[in-house]
């Protein structure tokens, strides 16, 4: 083993510093910020070597050449968050329209399901929109923030792709002498960007192979049994995003599947709960795999984190905690302590 120098007065205070940002950015709701900004950075750092095929000597020419890469990054990234916000807001891909029908599939369900199971659900339409108003004046307040919290998402993404962008660009220039505290605060933020590179980008590839299966299994397999679902589209498109979320987003998308297989029978409804239990269970194997190598993780350590990240921040602890999590280990295991 190799031994590891104490650690010197300016690391530790980086450490602190570290872990008190991480804390502001989940309770100020800058999550969306940070994960924007890394995403860029990391996009830019990936794409940089291509810049290598281009003979670029001048300090202005590098300069020059990483600004259009990272505003290309940017538009590119904006493009897509748009397409997707206007896809869900379209008649093809509509949310809200996926919610009422699986509202009328629920209400519906009562004579397909068996009594035990049937008795669980709403009466009839009126008893079920009485329940959902109810809970709609017991979370009236929440929900008047929901409008303004998106708005105020979607403000804190472009901000934090600006950022990212306008780091890349500092770091194309030639390196400044940095004193011991910004030296190690640099490093502590190098730490939390390869956490970053290696927990999303491998959950992007477990989340496009969750993808492709489940929209093989809603265009191909369903439609040469003669069974055509609704918004196929649309629960195809969700169980990417939500997939970016390790175990929970898989929860969300099979539920709505099963939901909507309803609508056509209960055995079609069971034979995709199969269905996507097999893929739950892959992925799930995938994940231990490929995000498990990236950090030396068990899954059971990632789920772990989840709930405690969960109890303590909500949604946006579910989904930092794989990030800091991995960082966690890395400071760690750079002192040989693991």
């Amino acid at each position: 083993m190799t031994t590891v120098s104490p650690p010197t007065r300016y690391e530790i205070a980086a450490w602190c510093v570290a872990a008190g940002l991480l804390f502001l950015i989940l309770k100020l709701h800058l999550l969306s910020a940070l994960l924007a900004g890394l995403l860029v950075h990391q996009l830019v750092h990936l794409l940089a070597p291509r810049l290598a095929l281009i003979r670029i000597h001048r300090t202005r020419g590098k300069l020059v050449a990483v600004a259009i890469l990272a505003t290309l990054v940017v538009s590119v990234l904006t493009l897509a968050v748009i397409g997707a916000i206007t896809f869900f807001r379209s008649d093809a891909g509509s949310i809200s329209a996926l919610l009422a029908r699986m509202a009328d599939i629920l209400d519906g369900a009562r004579g397909k399901l068996p009594a035990s199971m049937a008795d669980g659900l709403p009466e009839n339409a009126e008893a079920l929109r009485h329940t959902v108003s109810q809970l709609l004046r017991e979370h009236a307040t929440e929900l008047q923030m929901v409008g303004k919290g998106v708005g105020m998402a979607l403000v804190h993404i472009l901000v934090g792709m600006v950022i990212g962008a306008l780091i890349s660009l500092r770091e194309a220039l030639p390196s400044e002498t940095l004193g011991p505290l910004a030296r190690a605060m640099v490093e502590r933020a190098h730490r939390v960007g390869a956490a970053f590179r290696r927990i999303v980008f491998a959950q992007i590839r477990i989340s496009a192979l969750n993808t492709t299966l489940t929209g093989i299994y809603l265009g191909v397999v369903l439609p040469v049994l003669g069974i055509h679902l609704p918004f196929a589209k649309t629960m195809i498109a969700i169980t990417f995003l939500v997939g970016l979320m390790p175990v929970i987003g898989n929860l969300i998308s099979n539920a709505i599947i099963v939901v909507v297989s309803l609508s056509y029978s209960l055995g079609a409804a069971v034979g995709s709960l199969a269905f996507l239990v097999i893929i739950h269970k892959l992925e799930y194997f995938v994940n231990a795999r490929i995000v498990g190598s990236q950090i030396r993780a068990a899954a059971w350590e990632l789920l772990m984190a989840m709930v405690v990240m969960e109890a303590a921040f909500g949604i946006a602890g579910v989904i930092a905690a794989p990030i800091f999590y991995a960082y966690l280990k890395d400071e760690l295991s750079s002192r040989n302590l693991l």
